[in-house]
């Protein structure tokens, strides 16, 4: 397998890393079978890499000499079990500790006393399918006989697996809470830089709109003269303008904190149709609505979601917008499309970014602020979905996605 790096002509060869890992490692297919080893694994073994390749896991390993025959029956049945819960959860699985003695160099016949902590680890394929399993083992032996010689007594040696095994699964518990703590810590960071972007945004975007007002204010005040009418309708546009920029930054702010107490069962065909009749746009609606597609979501978020589409398509269609419901398993699709200029294909993941506006948007509609498509795709993936531009001819094509609710 090769990756290529930017500007340059260097590969990777997996194969040359895995040979050379510093732990014991082994390639199964998902029946078992082992299809390569690396060096380490040739080393501690002390066989042959042919003694292994293209032979099933639990033949290439012959019952452990020093064990009973219930001990090696309950050794293998643990490692499959091991690896069937890989296959059946496609997640990585641990093998409590075991004993599995190594046949000494020049002394046939003549073997050590070896413990090993194991790793099973699933390698996914194109469609999420495990692929491959890698087994990767560390010898424990020294820790384990270390644990015996601080004893006292029989009862405490025959105590020190069990502790052993303990002293394993609190670390795999340790790992796993310094796994979450990271992912703790990332999630807060993140909430710290969109209340940032929030601040931000609610500074720049509201600016503008207060200066107009001001400035008719103090002009109104110094020119007792002035045209009242024309004034008072300029401030109702200024305020209007306020209005909405508040109402988006505050759709922004209930998204992170946004709970789906309030989902029902939606008809997406009777939905859209109610939605579309409290609008009055300017510019003609064509709708082509499947009965029957079902969602579970918040109607008021909904209802904002397809309102940001519908006022995006109004805002760049020439004459037409269509407005179309479908069902495509295992999601409820709803499609906005205009006949307007369209989006560019560098652009389409763009526009969903919060205050990206581009030229030609901004041209058509000066005092837009960016944020519309940017809380319709927060909407979407707060339930679920997605929501992406997906390429057209002539327009634009917006796609809403998510999950069909159950009959």
């Amino acid at each position: 397998m090769r990756v290529g790096t930017v500007g340059t002509r260097s590969e990777i060869d997996y194969g040359a890393v895995f040979r050379a890992g510093q732990a014991p490692a082994a390639v199964l297919t998902p029946d078992f079978v082992m299809v390569d080893v690396n060096d380490v694994f040739l080393k501690v073994s002390g066989r042959g890499r042919e003694e292994f390749l293209n032979r099933n896991v639990f033949d290439a390993f012959p019952p452990n000499p020093a064990e009973s025959e219930d001990s090696e029956q309950q050794g293998a049945q643990m490692l499959r079990t091991s690896l069937e819960q890989v296959l059946t959860t496609r997640r990585r699985d641990f093998i409590p500790l075991q004993r599995y003695d190594i046949e000494v160099a020049d002394r046939p016949g003549v073997f050590e006393e070896r413990y090993w902590s194991t790793v099973l680890t699933p390698i996914p394929g194109p469609h999420g399918e495990v692929r491959w399993i890698v087994l990767t083992t560390e010898e424990v032996t020294d820790f384990v006989l270390a644990l015996r010689r601080s004893g006292v007594g029989g009862e405490q040696e025959q105590r020190t697996d069990s502790l052993a095994l303990q002293l394993q699964t609190l670390n795999d518990q340790l790992r796993r809470a310094h796994r979450e703590q990271r992912e703790t810590t990332s999630a807060l960071r993140e909430a710290i830089e969109r209340q940032r972007r929030l601040v931000y945004d609610a500074s720049h975007d509201l600016r503008n709109p207060l200066t107009g007002l001001l400035t008719e204010l103090e002009v109104a005040l110094s020119e007792p003269g002035c045209d009242l009418q024309r004034m008072l309708r300029k401030l109702l546009r200024d305020a209007e303008r306020l209005n909405d920029i508040v109402a988006d930054l505050l759709d922004l702010a209930r998204l992170d904190t946004e709970t789906h107490e309030n989902d029902r069962l939606i008809d997406l065909a009777e939905f859209v149709t109610e939605e579309l009749d409290r609008r009055t746009p300017g510019v003609a609606v064509l709708t082509r609505l499947d009965p029957h597609v079902r969602v579970r979501a918040s109607a008021i978020r909904l209802a904002r979601l397809l309102g940001n589409l519908m006022t995006n398509a109004e805002r760049h269609t020439n004459t037409t917008i269509e407005v179309v419901v479908a069902a495509d398993p295992p999601d409820a699709v709803l499609e906005v499309l205009d006949d307007g200029p369209g989006i560019p294909p560098e652009d389409r993941e763009r526009v969903f970014e919060r205050r990206y506006r581009r030229e030609e948007a901004r041209l058509r509609d000066p005092g837009g602020s960016g944020l519309g498509l940017s809380i319709a795709r927060e909407i979407a993936q707060e339930h679920g979905g997605r929501l992406y531009a997906a390429e057209r001819r002539d327009g634009a094509r917006l796609v809403l996605r998510l999950p069909l609710a159950a009959k």
